[in-house]
């Protein structure tokens, strides 16, 4: 069975189009572990454009399931942030500053001596840790040399390429996964996938532990409704 973690960033966005507490975002996250799903994750940046930092402090006292927090961690800020909630995992991501959304896993050959060092941090804390990459083998093979838990694929070049050709969309992820078991790295996965090519990626992935998902499932709950949704992605999944 994998699990659905759902972003709740778009909630925040919202709420900070206007100023105030609506939607409320506690609450929100709180009902959406309601209607079934088994985790929430959030991805503050520098600017706090949609997550703010108080949000993560405020989340990790009232939500119950499991607490995914990413970010970039070469702001300090963000690790401390992390190492001062000690959520159930944290999701290391090579954004750039201001970047709008996340495009590109790290490059962990190039940077394995920083990341085995981040993740040691992580790991004395007692946080499970994942990290953000593109679906390459050698990117896998560096992955599991920096001591990493998991790792989470970046599935925006499955999504695009989804309705054209879904059994070459999948090709290059599928391997990717069967690499990541052979040096027992847990396995995510996340970026613009949805209700059209969830199902598919979830069957032919194998050891697919958690999908992270935000911008969709929020598109979705506006015509379908949010327990609705919840519901329906927890299928695709399970």
């Amino acid at each position: 069975m994998s699990k659905l973690s759902v972003n709740v960033n778009k909630i925040a966005t919202l709420r900070n189009s206007r100023g105030g507490n609506n939607p409320d975002l506690v609450k929100t996250a709180q009902d959406i572990e309601r209607f079934g799903a088994d985790g929430i994750t959030v991805h503050p940046r520098p600017d706090e454009r949609h997550i703010r930092y108080q949000d993560v402090f405020d989340l990790k006292k009232m939500i119950t399931s499991e607490f995914n927090i990413e970010g970039n961690c070469t702001e300090q800020k963000f690790v401390e942030l992390v190492l001062a909630n000690k959520p159930t995992q944290v999701t290391l991501v090579p954004d750039a500053l201001g970047q709008l959304t996340s495009n590109h896993g790290w490059n962990t050959i190039e940077h394995r001596d920083y990341l085995t060092a981040m993740i040691k941090v992580f790991k004395d804390a007692g946080i499970r840790v994942s990290i953000f990459v593109d679906p390459v083998i050698e990117m896998i093979e560096g992955a599991a040399a920096t001591g990493t838990d998991r790792i989470e694929l970046y599935t925006e070049g499955y999504a695009k390429q989804y309705a054209d050709n879904k059994e070459k969309a999948i090709a290059p992820y599928i391997a990717a996964a069967k690499k990541a078991g052979e040096y027992n790295l847990g396995i995510n996965a996340g970026h613009d996938l949805d209700l059209q090519n969830l199902k598919y990626f979830k069957q032919n992935i194998p050891g697919l532990l958690e999908v992270s998902i935000g911008h969709a499932l929020i598109c979705d709950a506006l015509y379908l409704g949010l327990e609705n949704t919840v519901q329906l992605y927890k299928r695709q999944v399970n």
